[in-house]
């Protein structure tokens, strides 16, 4: 067997096992996670993410396991800003924190699903038309503006969806929740409930995403197994994530700027490839470096903000 098809199948295996223990422990009952689940949870799942990128070093070299751990870091650190708009999310549906990890799970589910379409299609359209990548640096520069202007603004309000409103248009719905059940059969008709309208939100918010992150990867490396694999691992972890940072977003204050910086380094790499070519270990370490700044930022000004005087 080679190497290829070996990482292709290690790959399939950790995500069926981790994903089929996920649904048979922790989705047989409606449960809220614990800031301390939380925690071991993410570490849990960021271990296994590193761990994969262990063995992509171990059997594809240096180069090649330096270009999946970029890939995880800036799929990673993107997918907090996902963290801050499920809590709005939530918080406009009323959703119940028991029920909040059942809809992450499948939402998960399903992200991982559009983002290999995403990937796999973006792969074919680069090895098709190579200039296409250019267009993928353009849109990142202008979304990497876009956020960095849009810094202090609201996030959109999750009701205004169009996918939203047709669902409540032409899909019968119950007046309130079902326990964590998604579809009901009440007196002889089948109802969806809520939490499924809300998961028709979380997947819509993840597919405007997508369109930011996946491009940000592709400048780090265009080989199709690289970008779906961090890609893949870093989403893993995203419902633990968000039990762990959900209740901390104001602390976050830098991370817009952090995570706009981010992309528009992404954007110029690609851009500038055939004039200033950066190789992928100084891009790790430039994507570490935002990463930092934005986060010791942050808690820094968390922590003065705490120990300044209250005045009147």
């Amino acid at each position: 067997m080679d190497t290829s098809t070996f990482l292709w199948i290690a790959l399939v295996v950790t995500f069926g096992a981790v994903l089929t223990i996920d649904l048979i422990v922790f989705e047989r009952r409606p449960h809220a996670m614990s800031f301390r689940a939380a925690a071991v949870s993410s570490a849990i799942y960021i271990g296994i993410g590193l761990g994969f990128g262990l063995l992509v070093l171990t059997l594809r070299g240096a180069e090649d396991g330096a270009a999946y751990l970029a890939g995880y870091m800036l799929e990673l650190s993107l997918s907090v800003d996902n963290v801050f708009v499920f809590a709005l999310i939530f918080t406009a549906f009323a959703v119940p924190l028991g029920y909040q990890h059942r809809v992450l799970f499948y939402g998960i589910l399903g992200a991982i699903v559009l983002r290999a379409a995403f990937i796999g299609l973006g792969a074919a359209v680069i090895e098709t038309f190579h200039w296409a990548i250019y267009l993928f640096g353009i849109l990142l520069l202008v979304t990497g503006y876009r956020m960095w202007v849009q810094r202090h603004d609201q996030m959109l309000d999750p009701m205004d969806n169009r996918l939203l409103r047709l669902f409540r248009r032409f899909v019968p719905t119950t007046d309130g929740f079902r326990g964590q059940r998604f579809l009901v059969v009440e007196n002889g008709r089948r109802f969806a409930t809520p939490l499924l309208a809300v998961l028709l939100v979380v997947e819509t918010s993840d597919i405007m995403f997508a369109i930011d992150s996946v491009p940000a990867v592709f400048s780090v490396t265009t080989d199709t197994f690289l970008v779906l694999s961090s890609n893949a691992f870093a989403i893993l972890g995203l419902r633990s994530l968000y039990f762990l940072l959900a209740g901390a977003v104001d602390r976050f204050r830098y991370l817009k700027p952090g995570l706009a910086a981010l992309l528009v380094f992404a954007g110029l790499k690609i851009l500038l490839a055939e004039i200033i070519p950066i190789p992928v270990p100084l891009s790790l370490a430039i994507i570490v470096a935002i990463l930092a700044v934005a986060v010791g930022a942050s808690l820094l000004a968390d922590h003065r903000d705490e120990r300044a005087p209250i005045i009147g």
